[in-house]
This record gives C-alpha cells, structure tokens and sequence, in this order.
C-alpha cells in the first residue's frame, strides 16, 4: 500500500530532484573551463546557455541540457524503487554501462567519470564487484546520491550509511568517495525532513565523518572538516571575492575533498537559495556542473519546490523531457517505512 506523503515533504522532495538537475544544467556550458575563462567569456552567468563549440565535453549541448549528474541520479532513483530501498551494485553497474552506450551512440562527450570508469572496466574484467570500486575517490557518487537522502531520513546514522554505501560500493568504495556522497545526502535528508539550511551543514559534517570510517581508505582531506572550513572561508566576502577564494583554496575539480565543500561553501553565500547557488556555482568553472547540482540539490531540499523559479523548472521539463515527480513520490514512501 502506497502512502500519500506530507505536502510540505513532497514539496521540499521536489525541490531537491530539481534542483539538482537545475544546477546540472546550468553549470553544463561552464564545466571544464577556468574560472578565469568563465569570466571572460561569460562575464557573470546569469541563467541558462549553450555550450560553446570548443567545450571538450560539452559541445553541442542546447541551453538547458542537463548532463550526467541527473541522469545518473535518476538511475540510482529508479534501482531504489526497483529493489525495494536497496541498489543492486550488479544492475547499477550494468545500467551506468548501458547509459554510456547510449551516450556514445548519441555523438556525446558526456560520458563516465574517472572513477566510475575505471571501476565498470574492472567489472567487465570480471573484478568481484566488492573490489571494482576501491579506488574511486571523485565525486561521481555524491553527484548522483540525491535520491538517497529523498528516502531516507537520517534517524540511524549507520543504516542510513549503509543505503548511501549501496550508490557508491560499485564505483566509488573508498572513504572520500563515501564521505563526500554521505555529505550530500544527509544535507538533502535533512532539508526534507524539515530542517534548516544550519542543520544541513551540521548534519552533512556529522555525517560525513562517519561515512569517512566505511569503505577502503585512501589518503586525502576530511571533507567533513573542509565543509566546516568552507563555511567559514567565505563568511561576510563579496560574491565575487568569494567565488575567487573557493576557486583558489577550496579547488572546483572532480575530487571529492574539493567539489563538496565547494558545494557547501556556495550555499553558505546565498543562504540556500536555489536559484542563486545554483548560479553562484555554474559561475565557478571546473566540474561547475556537479558543484551546482550538488548545491542546488541540498538547497532545493531546504527551501522546497515552491522556491524554484517557475520559468527554469518549465525549461528543464521541456528540453530534457524530465518529469521526475512520479520518482520522488515512490522514493518518499520508504521514509515512512
């Protein structure tokens, strides 16, 4: 039997689904260029737009496009409901080789990540699946573990570690890989269940500090401590300034320990609202396209569907073909379970 959940809840779901793939599309022109070259070209990125002919990953993309990051997430959100609140690491590594597929088949350069790429090569090797992703350490996982934190609320923090390890176990079994989606998604749980955009960041530090004890261990920065640091970093500067000081100290690349806080230190700017970190972080360059999602994501969750901008959402659903709320109902009725 189907539960009918909360409006505010399914209101807040919302907001996190599609902020995520808002900032998805709106860092999608910027991914993979400086931050300097994003100023220059764009001056300030005020909304949606193509991607320009050289963009060795996005070209030929149209204003609105979103990329891999909501794409993947929608995959772990349609294995969730398919396996009953669980992820098939089997069925995940073969739907992310299939999406791949059809990518390639497309002409798109918008294909796997690093670390999920080298781990589904070692899967098609016939590397037990246990071992294919303990070297995965960028943020392929946080990316994507959005529909986590929309069903699951983060009451017990090591079961709710054990379904953010069933995204990540495949490609990214490492503890950064974990600390960083374990970070995003109790961000995102804890906005749905109601909570601030300070109980966010405190749970996504509490969190994410647990989540550093599972998988192998790896050498690198506590990203928990980094998004507390991120926090700090940026209090009371200028937009601008700010912007300047993520890209120089916090770093915009695809690890983990960079492109999360980057995450939080952009909603620490705009004090969660959607629209702007979202913005804020498209405005950033690098890998501009998770780091917005990320921060759209966790904002959308905090403020709710109801602080998206209309205009934007109508895009997203038309250029994509993305109607994600049949998937955010399903995924809201294993938090009542």
């Amino acid at each position: 039997m189907t539960s009918t959940p909360d409006p505010a809840q399914l209101d807040r779901a919302l907001g996190a689904f599609y902020g995520l793939a808002l900032g998805d599309a709106l860092g999608m022109p910027t991914q993979v260029m400086s931050r300097a070259d994003v100023v220059r070209v764009y001056g300030t990125l005020s909304g949606f737009e193509p991607a320009r002919s050289d963009n060795p990953v996005s070209a030929g993309m149209p204003a609105g496009s979103v990329t891999d990051d909501t794409d993947q997430a929608v995959i772990v959100a349609r294995l969730l409901v398919e396996g009953d609140g669980h992820v098939d690491p089997r069925r995940f590594a073969e739907e992310l080789l299939s999406w791949e597929k059809e990518m390639k088949a497309k002409g798109s350069f918008d294909l796997l990540g690093p670390s999920t790429k080298a781990a589904l090569d070692a899967v098609t090797r016939g590397v037990d699946l246990k071992e294919a992703g303990k070297h995965g350490t960028t943020n392929g996982a946080a990316m994507r573990v959005t529909p986590v934190g929309i069903a699951f609320d983060t009451a017990d923090t090591e079961r709710f570690l054990d379904r953010v390890v069933e995204s990540c176990q495949v490609t990214h079994d490492t503890n950064l890989g974990i600390a960083g989606a374990s970070a995003v998604a109790a961000a995102v749980s804890t906005g749905i269940a109601g909570g601030s955009l300070d109980d966010a960041f405190q749970a996504a530090i509490t969190v994410s500090a647990a989540g550093a004890r599972r998988g192998h261990w790896t050498a690198g920065a506590s990203i928990s401590a980094r998004i507390a640091w991120a926090r700090e970093l940026v209090a009371g500067l200028d937009t601008a300034v700010a912007l300047d000081r993520i890209d120089a100290l916090i770093g915009t690349s695809v690890a983990s320990q960079e492109s999360v806080p980057a995450a939080f230190a952009v909603l620490a700017l705009t004090d969660g609202d959607p629209w702007r970190s979202a913005l804020l972080a498209a405005n950033l360059g690098g890998d501009s396209d998770t780091i917005a999602a990320i921060a759209g994501g966790i904002a959308g969750a905090v403020a709710g569907f109801s602080a998206l901008p209309g205009d934007a959402v109508r895009t997203l659903q038309e250029v994509n073909d993305l109607e994600l709320e049949s998937l955010t109902r399903q995924l809201l009725t294993y938090r009542t379970r």
